[in-house]
C-alpha cells in the first residue's frame, strides 16, 4: 500500500477515495446530527439550519458532507505539493497522511467550522505559493485577503491567521507594503458588506461585527486512546520535520521558503484553538494540514524502505482498533 502512494498515478485517487472510505467508516455507522456551538461563525450557523431538516430526517448526510469535504481536502493538498515540487518526487502521500491524521481523532471528522476554514487555508496557500517571482498579484493578493475574511465569518479565530499571510508574504515577495494593504482590503471586505446589511435592516451593533476572543487553558480527559493517537500524530511528524531540515540545503530557494511558509502556518494552528476552544479536541483539526505535509515528507525522504511500512500499519491498526474495540468513534455534533 505504501509503495502505491510512493508514485502519481491518475488510478491512486481512486485508491485514496476507497482508503479513506475504509479509515472512516464509522462517520456512516454512526451518523449524527451536527448543532451549532458558540463558537461557530455566522456563515457556519447559517449552512448548519439549512441543512437542518434534510439532517434531522438523515443524519448520514453530514457524514457525506463531512467525509466529501476530508477527501477533496486530500486532493487538494496533494496537488499543492505535487504542482510545487515541495518533495523530491510526485506522490501521494500528503493525501494518505491526511486521511490517516484526522482519522486519529474522531472530532475532526465531524462537519465542523474548523473543517471549512481547512478548506480556505488551502487555497491560501496555494495563492501564496502562486506569489513567489510574479511580477502582478495584486488580485491574487486581494483574493487572498478575501478568502481570510470570510473564514472569519465561519469560524472567528481564523482570522489571526492574518499574520501567516503577512509573514508569507514578507518571505515569498519581501517587503511590500502596499500588497499587505491590499490584502487587508481583502480581509474587511466581507465585514464591510455585513456591516451594510446591518445598517440597513435596523439591526446594527458592534458586537455583531467585532468578535469576542478569549483565552483557554484545555482540561481535556486523558485516556490510553488520546495517548495513542498523539504519540502516532507527533512521531511521523518529528520524522518528516528531520528530513525537512536535512535536505534545506539542497532545496531550491522557492522550496526552502515553501516549508518555511507551511511551519509558520503550523505554528499559528497550534495557537488557535486556545482561543474561543469550548474544552474539545475539534478545533485542533485546524492544524491537520501542516502536520500532513510534514508526515508525508517522513514518509518520502526516509532511505530505511521498512519505516514507512512500519508506520502505515501501526497507524492503520491503531485506527481500525480505535473505531472497533475503544469508546472514541461514535460521533458527536
Amino acid at each position: 500500500m505504501v509503495a502505491i502512494f510512493k508514485t502519481k498515478n491518475p488510478v491512486n485517487i481512486l485508491v485514496l477515495l476507497v482508503f479513506g472510505v475504509l479509515i472512516k467508516l464509522p462517520l456512516f455507522i454512526h451518523p449524527a446530527v451536527v448543532l451549532p456551538k458558540e463558537t461557530d461563525g455566522l456563515f457556519f450557523q447559517k449552512i448548519l439550519q439549512g441543512l437542518q431538516s434534510a439532517g434531522a430526517a438523515n443524519p448520514v448526510l453530514y457524514s457525506f458532507i463531512a467525509f466529501t469535504i476530508l477527501f477533496l481536502q486530500a486532493v487538494a493538498i496533494t496537488r499543492i505539493v505535487n504542482t510545487y515540487r515541495m518533495m523530491e518526487k510526485l506522490n501521494y502521500f500528503p493525501g494518505m497522511t491526511f486521511l490517516f491524521i484526522t482519522s486519529l481523532f474522531p472530532s475532526w471528522n465531524v462537519l465542523s467550522a474548523p473543517m471549512l476554514v481547512n478548506c480556505i487555508l488551502l487555497y491560501i496557500l496555494s495563492g501564496l505559493l502562486k506569489t513567489y517571482n510574479r511580477t502582478n498579484v495584486k488580485a491574487l493578493v486581494f483574493n487572498i485577503g478575501l478568502a481570510l475574511g470570510i473564514a472569519g465569518f465561519i469560524y472567528a479565530p481564523a482570522i489571526l491567521f492574518f499574520v501567516w499571510i503577512l509573514f508569507s508574504l514578507v518571505l515569498m515577495r519581501s517587503v511590500r507594503p502596499n500588497e499587505w494593504i491590499l490584502c487587508l482590503v481583502g480581509l474587511v471586505t466581507p465585514s464591510y458588506f455585513y456591516a451594510m446589511y446591518l445598517l440597513i435592516t435596523d439591526a446594527w451593533s458592534w458586537q455583531a461585527i467585532w468578535p469576542q476572543f478569549s483565552m483557554h487553558i484545555l482540561e481535556i480527559e486523558q485516556s490510553i486512546w488520546l495517548a495513542g493517537s498523539a504519540f502516532l500524530l507527533v512521531i511521523p511528524f518529528l520524522l518528516g520535520s528531520y528530513f525537512v531540515q536535512d535536505s534545506l540545503r539542497k532545496m531550491l530557494i522557492q522550496i526552502r521558503k515553501s516549508w518555511s511558509l507551511v511551519l509558520v502556518l503550523l505554528i499559528i494552528a497550534l495557537l488557535i484553538p486556545f482561543v474561543n476552544n469550548q474544552g474539545d479536541l475539534q478545533k485542533w483539526a485546524i492544524m491537520a494540514i501542516p502536520i500532513a505535509l510534514f508526515q508525508a515528507k517522513g514518509y518520502m525522504a526516509t532511505p530505511l524502505r521498512i519505516l514507512p511500512v512500519l508506520l502505515f500499519w501501526m497507524t492503520l491498526a491503531f485506527i481500525l482498533c480505535y473505531q472497533f474495540l475503544g469508546p472514541g468513534w461514535a460521533m458527536n455534533g
